[in-house]
């Protein structure tokens, strides 16, 4: 029932492109995203902010006992770490508004272990309130994440921390404006202070958090925010933590297989190809060794060179890219971090700030009822919202791009039109070179993004995409291509 409900809201939606059509649309193919995640899919790359008491203990993991002045950051500057975020390309940061430790970010009601309690400004300082607020001012949008393991509070492993946990999350959900993602892990249990207690705690991670009744709260509370844990409900993990996706990663996944803390991670890094719901995939890694912050990995900040690759192993494979940034012990975004962080930016814009399909001429091997609305040219108009799309027995088509005066290009961009579901099996890309079709790439799945870096430059007047394979009849809503003005084939 889901799936039809899904399909008939896929239907209307895709009136984007047909309001004036002839010919009907065609008919949405297995889950298709919500209206939440659809937006979630437009944003592509963003960041997350690791930042708390173990910044200042030197610690990846706080065992709940620190005194709550330790944190005390000389210079906290939210703008200035948004700015270099946003610098990168971000579209919004979530922010571990409390981690293991419970130690919390916020002046919490709820709790002593908080900022409310630390050196940090008197007591009257609010992070997640300041990080929140320059998001906004600097067009990103905000989530947040709060762990359900706590290290710190007495009542963790009894019915009680529950209603705590909620309690904590109502506070973040109407406290801080929008909220755009709620993260969510099955961290569950093990040793910690737990109120003075020294013990170890262990839950039923399945039962125990009881995250459906959660997440009724948090859609609730913020209808427009998607929720991401290993079963999503909207997103899910891509199944480790080095950024990559794997080939293909498609967006559809059997989510009753699956509950936070309980992954499968080859299948969360591939997803199901007749999956039971979308719930798409978020990679997640840190732009250092650490997702805190430590002096002694200044030296080992990622490249912009790797970055590069992440992205095109991520962003590039239909996925997100959650790039952890975190402040340092000044809280500021360091500066090692800042300048890899902005030569990436620069890259992204010298690569993608010129589509060389849009001066094409565009023809293709059969359009939907011959109909102008479902035309090739919606392929290179550089609108989401409009797309190229076949009669429903032409399951195998191609369309072909082809220019005055010779172009050079190293990367291709295909996108589908996702309100009708993920349709391409495989296909296959051609460049018109000494008088006949040469291969450059074939790949399997395409779904919001998919990416091809060609070993070298390619110098040609044509360029073909054909679909090999497909179930259904194709909807494509971008054919683009680019100069990465990194040459080499290694993105």
């Amino acid at each position: 029932m889901k799936i039809i409900i899904a399909g008939f809201v896929a239907g209307i939606l895709s009136l984007a492109t047909s309001a004036f059509a002839a010919t009907p649309p065609p008919q949405p193919y297995g889950p298709v995203p919500s209206e939440r995640q659809l937006k979630w899919h437009e944003m592509e790359f963003y960041g997350f902010l690791h930042f708390t008491v173990n910044t200042f203990t030197d610690k990846e993991w706080g065992y709940g006992d620190e005194n709550e002045d330790v944190f005390n950051p000389t210079a906290f500057d939210a703008d200035q770490i948004v700015r270099s975020c946003k610098a990168a390309g971000m579209k919004e940061l979530i922010l571990t508004c409390k981690h293991h430790d419970g130690f919390c970010l916020w002046p919490s009601k709820y709790t002593e272990h908080s900022v409310k309690n630390s050196a940090w400004k008197g007591g009257k300082g609010d992070v997640v309130k300041e990080i929140s607020d320059a998001c906004r001012k600097n067009g990103l949008k905000f989530g947040v994440y709060l762990s359900p393991w706590d290290r710190n509070h007495r009542d963790y492993g009894k019915p009680e921390y529950i209603e705590y946990y909620r309690k904590q999350m109502t506070e973040l959900l109407t406290n801080y404006g929008p909220i755009s993602e709620v993260w969510l892990d099955g961290a569950n249990g093990g040793d910690g202070y737990y109120g003075g207690t020294r013990e170890t705690r262990r839950i039923d991670r399945r039962t125990y958090y009881d995250w459906d009744n959660t997440i009724s709260i948090i859609r609730k509370l913020q209808p427009d925010a998607c929720i991401f844990s290993d079963a999503g409900p909207d997103v899910r993990w891509v199944g480790n933590e080095r950024g990559v996706a794997g080939d293909p990663c498609w967006a559809t996944l059997n989510k009753n297989d699956f509950s936070p803390g309980d992954a499968d991670t080859k299948r969360l890094n591939t997803g199901d190809r007749k999956g039971s719901h979308w719930v798409p995939a978020e990679t997640d890694v840190s732009i250092r060794p650490g997702w805190f912050y430590h002096a002694k990995q200044d030296g080992n900040v990622r490249s912009p060179e790797n970055l590069r690759k992440i992205y095109f192993e991520s962003v590039g494979r239909g996925a997100s890219l959650l790039l952890n940034v975190p402040p340092d012990r000044r809280g500021l975004a360091h500066e090692n971090d800042v300048k890899s962080l902005a030569e990436f930016g620069n890259w992204m814009k010298k690569t993608f700030g010129t589509d060389l399909a849009r001066g094409a001429a565009i023809s293709a091997s059969s359009i939907r009822g011959n109909d102008a609305a479902f035309g090739p040219k919606h392929l290179i108009d550089g609108n989401r919202d409009t797309y190229w799309a076949t009669d429903d027995k032409s399951t195998t088509p191609g369309v072909t791009l082809e220019f005055k005066k010779p172009i050079t290009f190293n990367v291709v961009r295909l996108r589908e039109f996702l309100p009708l579901g993920q349709r391409v099996d495989t296909w296959e890309i051609d460049a018109w070179q000494n008088g006949k079709w040469t291969d450059l790439a074939n790949g399997t799945a395409i779904g919001a993004c998919r990416l091809v870096k060609t070993s070298d430059p390619v110098t040609t007047e044509k360029v073909r995409l054909r679909i090999t394979k497909s179930p259904v009849c194709p909807a494509i809503s971008e054919f683009g291509l680019f100069l990465d003005p990194n040459t080499t084939g290694n993105p």
